[in-house]
This record gives structure tokens, sequence and C-alpha cells, in this order.
């Protein structure tokens, strides 16, 4: 949810950097910051407060400058204190680097995988770390690879990057020159006109520039862009040879104001909304380097030691998350858990368990039934509450003990995407916490898991590239009414969300089972004009969902199976295989629940329907 606003100009562009970031206070953030080159040196404001307060600030600082860079920052790495603050500075390499005037300055969106071994690199190179991001550990990386050409320097470092990443970047040395360069992490351009000819800006979302200019181009995966005055270049990675290439990119006319400048090239905020999840996730998942009960607040630590089972309250999409956290709650921390939809939960009778740890999974954080149910297990006794939420100032924080705030963003679509696997990071974040603290997670099983939280977001991108085949198959469903989807296992509660979702915005109607139930019932509906869709990772109960395969194709039903590389299902007449890239372990459902999201929404253009805006449905349900 971090926002970048960058400018290159003829005039003080402070004013553009400041009201860029209050366009993107709508995301969330804890800290803020701007840096100009000014005077042949870098200065920079920080706050920990408002961008208004940033603002005074500035003013009393008295910065100003034609080159600069601003950001907002969720506190991740490290408490939100002005040292982690962007932007961060590299002063170069030795003891006394913090008494010499600051060379780099640059701003970060995203998580970098491998910035433990680049910190400890630069470190033996003699650069000193004042703060606890990972950003810090770029600008040392620019810094120690710059020779005069800061575009040439930036290319440099971005291929020694692992993970995703947004960067703004300028240097002393330039006092023209802003650098980009984005993978995984949304950055935009932005060309002056008029009387902002010549001036060239860089936002993390168009909606930043609003007002400023309507000439945009959207940067693509690997792209580096060098912005001076009056003149741009963007280069590509070229991933076979490693190699930069120089590329066009088209400029867009993005009216101010309008939706079109968040939805950039996409035809719809949903589909917006599932490519930006590799984005979110890194989001949600930055500054995670254990599974520390400081993670959920202050004091979780004795609250989380104090339980002894979980009741997770929820609804619709955020109530399948909570049926997939209990699969990892029980065979992960050994903890018993029990899911209840929230609109139901209130109105029967239950054993109330004082030593339980209620958790409420909630989108906006604003749901009326969840609240309710979180108010009424409060009023049994049950005083230990924790909120998986997307709004940091909403009713559902306010009201729980401790939280843990994804940073999915603004999520436009009706139909949740983005808000329901950042809910999942939250919930396996949780579930490791309490493995940890219940003495189930050595330390080897802590760095592996860590090691799978940071290459997400790079697995989602690889996820997103099946999108093509995807399209095809929505192609045949458009014509369907009905549909059944499958799973076993952990991937259950993945079909049933697959299921909710083609009938949330295709109108189809679609009903998920666990695969082994479909001989008691389900069967009886399976004929060529219904088709069957299977979530079939390589796991233990594999061989198990093969032979209900079998049993779908003996009756003449027609199969469309996600499975992984590795399964050995192979397509045919009447089965039909996309292959996942690769098997993720426990996070799988994560990675699953993608592609199901894809073929709901494309079945659903093909069908015609009012994709964000679904009959009878609205965003937020703030009313029983």
């Amino acid at each position: 949810m971090c926002g970048i606003v960058g400018a290159v100009g003829s005039r003080n562009i402070v004013p553009v950097l400041v009201e860029g970031l209050r366009r993107l206070e709508y995301r969330g953030y804890d800290s803020c910051g701007v840096a100009v080159h000014q005077g042949g040196e870098l200065r920079r404001s920080r706050s920990t407060e408002r961008v208004a307060e940033l603002a005074s600030l500035i003013e009393a600082d008295g910065v100003a400058g034609v080159t600069g860079i601003a950001h907002t920052r969720w506190a991740t790495h490290g408490a939100p204190v002005v040292s982690n603050a962007h932007p961060h500075f590299s002063h170069g390499p030795g003891a006394d680097a913090a008494a010499r005037p600051a060379r780099i300055a640059l701003v970060h969106n995203g998580i970098i995988e491998n910035f433990e071994a680049l910190r400890e690199e630069l470190k033996a190179r003699g650069y000193l770390f004042t703060s606890q991001t990972d950003t810090e550990v770029i600008a040392h990386l620019v810094d120690s690879l710059y020779d005069g050409d800061l575009f040439e320097a930036v290319q440099q470092a971005v291929t020694r990057l692992q993970g995703a990443y947004a960067i703004a970047v300028f240097a002393r040395d330039e006092p023209h020159r802003v650098v980009g360069a984005r993978e995984g992490s949304p950055l935009v351009m932005g060309i002056g006109t008029g009387e902002r000819a010549g001036e060239m800006f860089l936002a993390s979302d168009a909606m930043a520039l609003a007002g400023v200019t309507d000439q945009i181009v959207y940067l693509e995966e690997g792209d580096v862009v060098d912005l001076q005055i009056g003149k741009h270049w963007v280069v590509a990675l070229d991933r076979a040879s490693g190699r930069f290439r120089r590329v066009e990119r088209e400029v867009r006319t993005v009216q101010a104001h309008t939706g079109a400048a968040e939805l950039g090239p996409y035809r719809h905020y949903m589909q917006k909304e599932i490519f930006e999840q590799p984005r979110a996730l890194a989001d949600t998942l930055q500054g995670v380097e254990g599974f520390d009960a400081d993670l959920f607040g202050s004091g979780a630590a004795a609250v989380l030691r104090r339980i002894d089972a979980v009741l997770i309250l929820a609804c619709g999409t955020s109530y399948y998350a909570g049926c997939t956290a209990k699969y990892w709650l029980e065979a992960i921390a050994g903890i018993p858990t029990q899911v209840e939809v929230a609109s139901e939960y209130r109105y029967r009778e239950s054993v109330p368990n004082p030593n339980s740890l209620v958790v409420t999974i909630t989108q906006s954080g604003e749901t009326a039934d969840t609240l309710a149910a979180l108010r009424h297990a409060r009023s049994l006794g049950m005083p230990h509450t924790l909120t998986v939420c997307n709004v940091a100032t909403s009713a559902m924080v306010r009201e729980c003990e401790l939280a843990y705030i994804t940073r999915a963003g603004v999520e436009i679509g009706v139909a949740s995407t983005k808000a329901f696997t950042t809910q999942l990071a939250g919930l396996f974040l949780l579930t490791l916490t309490l493995a940890k603290l219940r003495g189930r997670l050595d330390a080897q099983a802590e760095a592996d898991h860590l090691r799978a939280l940071r290459h997400l977001p790079v697995a989602l991108q690889s996820v997103l590239a099946l999108e093509p085949q995807v399209i095809a198959w929505a192609q045949a469903f458009a014509s369907k009414e009905n549909a059944l989807f499958l799973g076993r296992g952990l991937h259950y509660p993945v079909a049933l969300e697959g299921a909710l979702k083609l009938k949330e915005i295709s109108y189809i109607h679609a009903e998920a089972y666990p695969a082994g139930e479909l001989k008691h019932g389900p069967l009886a509906l399976v004929t060529s004009a219904m088709p069957v869709v299977t979530v079939a990772p390589n796991d233990a109960l594999l061989e198990k969902l093969k032979s209900n395969l079998q049993e779908v194709r003996a009756r003449g039903g027609e199969l469309f199976v996600f499975a992984d590389a590795d399964t050995s299902i192979e397509p045919g007449e009447g089965l039909h295989v996309i292959r996942m890239p690769e098997h993720y372990g426990e996070l799988s459902p994560i990675l699953h629940t993608l592609p199901l999201q894809l073929l709901a929404y494309h079945t659903a253009v093909a069908r015609g329907t009012d994709v964000d805006k679904p009959r009878n449905l609205a965003k937020s349900v703030t009313v029983e």
C-alpha cells in the first residue's frame, strides 16, 4: 500500500510531490517523506504523521528543488520511526560516511527477498546501515555501482534484486535526472504538457498525477526508465540474455479524476485487482522477518500463549479464507479450530471457550454481520480477539484486541480478489506464529517458510501468465448454466471460492464439493453439459482425486483441471488440463486461487455481465 511520486522539472516540484502523496493517502500509511536536489546537495523531510504535517515540516525546513521523490509507507521493516521512513540516502562506504553529503536518494515499494545477503555483502564493503528496511539495501547497492551514470547503475542493480519492487532514485551529481524501475509492483510515468511541458513524473498510481498531466505511460515488468527534462528513455530486461534493450511504451491519455486513471490498461477493476495480487501480497508480507507475536500488535505474545483454541468468524469470501486457515492451524500449529459463518453464529446456542482466540476476517472492517458476531463472542466471555482486515481505521480494528492489517489497497470490484489472497497470507502468518509459540516450528522450518513467502509474489506472476489458456476455457463456459467445482483437503475451500466467484459475476449456478463426496450425491448431476472444475495439486490426496476424476469421465462429464506440473494428469477427450508453474506446498491454495478468479472473470466478460457491479450485490455489507 506504499505510494511513490517523483518529478523532474525546471521549477520547484515539491508542491507536485506533496499533492501526489495526498492522492495516495487512501492506500494507508504511517510515515511519509520527500527528498529533493537543492543547492548542490540532497535534502529530505520525513515524518511519522500525516501528509499535512509533512507539508508543514517541508515549509519549515525550506525544502525546495527541481528534482525530487516522495513516498508514503507502512511500517514493515522496523517500527514506524523516522529512521525507517523513505526516502533513504546512501552516503557511500566508510566509517565516516554519515558525516559526508548524501550521494543517492531512493524510495521503494515491494519486498526484496535477498536483502539479507545483499546487506551482508554491502556491510563487508564498508556501507553503514541506519534503518531496518530492505530499501536501504537498494540505495547502497545503487551507490556501489554508480560511476557517473545513474541509469546504468540502476540497470546493474536491479539484476541483483530478487522479489517485487518499484523504485525511484536520483543522484547528487546528476541534478536533473530521476530513474525508475519496476518488477512486480506498479509504476507509471507521466509526461508534462501545457505549462508543465518538459516536466517528467513517476508514480505508483496514475491517480497521484491527476491534475498534473493526463499523458501516462504504464511501465511493464522489468522496465527501467530514465527521466530528464523534456525527454525519457525506457529499457526492458531481456530474460533470455539478461541484457537490457531499448523499448517504446504507449503514451495513454488519461483524464484526471476519472476511473480510467485507476484502470490503466485493464478493462475492469476486477481484472486490474487480479493482476495487482503479486504487489498486494508483497506489500502484505513486507517486513516479515520471522514469525513473532509482535506482528499482531503489542501484547500479542501474552495473548497468543494463553489461548488453546481458535474460533474464526467471517462472511462470504472471507469465510472461505477462514476455512483454509482451519487446515493450516490444525495441521501446522496443532490448535483446534472452528470456523463459523458470522451471520449464523450469534443466532444459535454455542459452547463458549474463554481461552479461544476469536479471529474475525473482513476486507472493509465494517461488515455488520461480522461485527455483531464479534460482539456476541465477547458477550459469551471470550475476550481474546484478533482481526485480519484491510482497513486500519475500521471499526473491526478498533474493537479487536489484536490485528494484522493486510495491504491489498483499495478494492473496487465487488467480487473480492486481492483481499482474499492477502487474508490467506495474514492467516498463514498467524498459523506459523502460533506454531512457533507452541514449539512446533524449528529454525529450519521457519527459514523455509520465510523463503517461500518471499518468493510468493514472483510465483503469482507466473500463475498470471496462464491467462491466455484460461480465456480459451472461458469461451466454453460462457454457454453453460451450471458448473461443479471439486477439491480435496486444503484445496476444498479454494474450490468453494472458485464456485462463488463464477456465480457472483457470471450468474452461472456453481457448487463446490469435497471431491470424495462426489459419489454421495452430486455425481447424479454430471452430464456432458455440466463442466467440472477440479483443483489438483500434487499433494497426499492426489491419487484419491484421480479416482474421483475417473468417476466423472465414466459418466460423460467434461473435466477442467488445474494441475501441478508433476501430477501426471494428461489431457484427453473430455479432459482439459492447465498446468501450474510450480507446486507450492502449504501455500498452494493462494496460487490455485488466481486461475479460478481469471476463469470467473473471463467467463463473465464473454457473457456480457457487469463484472465490477454484479446485480444485487454490494462491496461492503454494512447492514444485516
